[in-house]
């Protein structure tokens, strides 16, 4: 689409052009046709896009790129990852929602430096000389590897401070969660090599957004008309981030006033007391730009489903399950009606089942929903899957997976990889490197988290699984179900911890390292087999890529580690929520796994009857919305069905005002895209990267602010805060 829209703009270009050419040049009629007639084949031959399971093909005046892995481009994609993880990070404290880095953010910064810089002489080698479409393949794999694993530090690994299985302090844990990251960052980069092979040569999947990326990479390095749109992509990318990350900052010193405007507690306050059970539920309107933007993303399906599991969850059950004795609030206010129900943690483990908080309450349904809606999917798409990788010429001889394109053991064999045999990653080096992964994983889970040789391969072997689940759906699909999925491994783990006779907590640990090795492997390898794809279609060396992923990955392992301990020293209650569950970061990714590693090592499931019945109700909805989507119902009508993801996702967190900022976000992006069209393409991917960095960023700087003492909570106001407590 992106690609479309640039060459759009070169036709619409050709034709006025066209026109003033023969009505001021000549008046014969002749000439005016055979102009108009010109511009319509070009139309015709740029609007033909390239077939998306095959490398671009080379255009006429394609510049020839010597150098595709330079330093600038290592460099700038590390920056960009950490730019990334650190959005990541923030974002997925708050909602357990990622996004990935847009190839727009390397060119906008290469592009101009290497411009503005000679070509001879030691600087322009190294920072200077053409900067093309290969080169900028090898920025966005280094920001994707460098900006990864960012997943287990919004989800597992604060899981572990939940449950007290590690030091009080992770600044104390440094060195184990350095190795923690290091065991599922180097095994996923190594087992990407095979998976291209298979799912990218073999298979010819897809891959909607990575094939998406390589077109707007080839539209933006495509001469004149590439360059003005770079241009303003470039442009609305940095106002947008500006804004947001500005806006950001200011709203930490007056959230009650630019943030958060809590509509309940200002009505309750002029009168209408009722009303307060909006804001007691989590009813109120958050101005993030983060959220509107990843509603742009996101689109209205998964948005609005969102938006509909906030409404069913704390819109009717949660006030229902109140109502009638089955769930409980806590009191925070002597002086104002103000009610948590967002507690998750109880003095008492018995409370867990005879008085449990509606967050806690809501946790199980959302769990359950997620997973069966994912396995199911995943079932129901087996069968497509099946056929696809037989017409591949699927063979159950696992070696063949791996064979060397120069070495061919049939005589009709056909290479069908069609990158040169010398820019291809040689077999030595991703099965040495894949076989010292596998030893340097096994001791130190073995040595520092006290997993046994056997338990630790099955969570690497449970990673390199997942990872093809997680590839087969993304690259068919979009959707990457990799972190609901690998839930999974908590079952598996919960089992084994059970069957051994550990304690309690020395099954959590397990169960928590064994989900953080697979989970962690398996999301990072199907994230870089998607670069992988983008640079198989702009024709760049595989080879190279797998460099900047390794240098990526090196820079993710302490960039991640040093992210979290930042935030959580800005933030304590990301790892110790109070007991009203009131904190700025609610980590819905973190209470999934602390309550399934508490449920799974418990004696006795410590789970509410009626939750649990819920649980099962729900699952089976979701489990048969897939099965009549696959079976009866057209593709076309699919976005109709709610996206239980989706909705389990809101079950588990508390924060409807993301679900409606989302919600907003998809329905301004649904109306922009049917009044201009052409603007929606040129500027949307690029406002909408702006919209996440910049609040990720100005996170990231509000941590800061709160480290150095210089934040809102001392220097800020806590006008419109509830109970003139300080939000935000």
């Amino acid at each position: 689409m992106s690609t479309a829209i640039y060459e759009n703009e070169l036709v619409s270009e050709l034709r006025p052009r066209a026109s003033h050419v023969s009505s001021h040049g000549s008046s014969d009629e002749k000439d005016e046709k055979a102009a108009y007639m010109h511009a319509e084949e070009m139309e015709e031959e740029v609007l033909e896009l390239p077939d998306p399971s095959k490398p671009f093909p080379r255009e006429p005046d394609e510049m020839e790129e010597t150098h595709q892995l330079t330093l600038r481009a290592l460099f700038v994609g590390c920056c960009l990852g950490a730019v990334v993880g650190a959005s990541n990070i923030y974002l997925g404290l708050k909602t357990g929602f990622t996004f990935g880095p847009q190839s727009i953010f390397g060119f906008a910064i290469l592009k101009p430096l290497s411009r503005a810089l000679p070509e001879s002489g030691l600087l322009g080698r190294v920072l200077g000389g053409p900067f093309g479409p290969k080169e900028n393949c090898t920025v966005q794999s280094a920001a994707t590897a460098a900006g990864g694993l960012g997943i287990l530090f919004v989800s597992a690994i604060p899981a572990f401070y939940r449950l007290n299985l590690l030091s009080h302090l992770p600044k104390d844990d440094i060195g184990k969660l350095i190795a923690l990251t290091a065991c599922a960052g180097f095994f996923g980069v190594f087992f990407v090599i095979p998976l291209r092979k298979y799912y990218i040569v073999k298979q010819k999947l897809t891959f909607p957004t990575p094939t998406a990326t390589a077109f707007t990479i080839r539209a933006l390095h495509n001469g004149r008309t590439g360059a003005v749109a770079a241009r303003k992509k470039s442009l609305a990318l940095l106002i947008s981030f500006t804004i947001c990350f500005v806006f950001k900052v200011m709203t930490g010193y007056a959230p009650g006033v630019l943030f958060d405007w809590h509509i309940g507690w200002t009505l309750y306050r002029i009168g209408f007391s009722s009303i307060i059970a909006l804001d007691n539920y989590g009813w109120w309107i958050e101005f993030t730009p983060a959220f509107f933007g990843a509603g742009m993303l996101s689109g209205l399906n998964a948005s609005w489903s969102f938006l509909f599991g906030c409404v069913l969850s704390w819109g009717i059950i949660a006030p229902s399950l109140v109502k009638n004795g089955l769930a409980f609030g806590e009191s925070i206010s002597d002086d104002f009606p103000l009610v948590s129900y967002q507690g998750l943690s109880f003095t008492d483990p018995s409370q867990y089942i005879t008085a449990p908080s509606p967050r806690y309450w809501l946790l199980w349904p959302g769990v359950l929903m997620m997973l069966l809606y994912s396995f199911s999917d995943l079932a129901m798409s087996s069968g497509e899957a099946i056929q696809s990788m037989r017409r591949a010429g699927f063979s159950f001889d696992v070696r063949s997976w791996f064979r060397r394109g120069d070495k061919p053991q049939d005589p009709d064999w056909v290479d069908e990889d069609l990158s040169p045999k010398e820019d291809r990653v040689p077999t030595a080096w991703w099965v040495t490197g894949l076989t010292i992964s596998v030893i340097m994983c096994v001791a130190i889970l073995a040595t520092l988290f006290h997993m046994n040789v056997g338990e630790a391969i099955l969570s690497l072997i449970l990673g390199f699984f997942f990872s093809f689940i997680g590839v087969q759906s993304s690259g068919t699909t979009d959707i990457n179900p990799v972190t609901t999925v690998a839930k999974a491994s908590q079952l598996i783990f919960g089992g084994i911890g059970k069957a051994s006779g550990l304690t309690q907590s020395t099954a959590q640990i397990m169960n928590l390292t064994a989900g953080v090795v697979a989970s962690g492997s398996a999301g990072q390898a199907s994230d870089m087999t998607g670069d992988l794809k983008t640079g198989y279609l702009l024709r760049a060396k595989p080879k190279n890529q797998f460099i900047a992923q390794l240098v990526g990955a090196v820079v993710a392992i302490f960039l991640n580690t040093g992210l979290f301990i930042l935030f959580t020293t800005a933030s304590p209650c990301i790892l110790y929520p109070p007991a009203d569950g009131q904190c700025t970061y609610a980590g819905p990714s973190i209470n999934a796994w602390s309550a399934v590693a508490i449920a799974v090592s418990s004696p006795k499931l410590p789970i509410p009857p009626s939750s649990g019945y819920t649980a099962i109700a729900l699952g089976i909805v979701a489990v048969l919305t897939v099965v009549v989507k696959h079976l009866w119902l057209p593709k076309k009508y699919w976005i109709f069905l709610p996206n239980w993801n989706a909705v389990g996702l809101a079950f588990v967190g508390a924060q409807t005002y993301y679900a409606i900022a989302m919600a907003a976000g998809s329905v301004f992006n649904y109306f922009w895209a049917r009044r201009n069209p052409r603007s929606y393409d040129m500027y949307m991917f690029a406002v909408a990267a702006g919209l996440l960095a910049g609040e990720g960023i100005g996170g990231v700087f509000q941590a800061l602010l709160a480290v150095a003492k210089a934040d809102g909570s001392l220097f800020g106001t806590s006008i419109g805060c509830p109970g003139f407590s300080f939000c935000g």
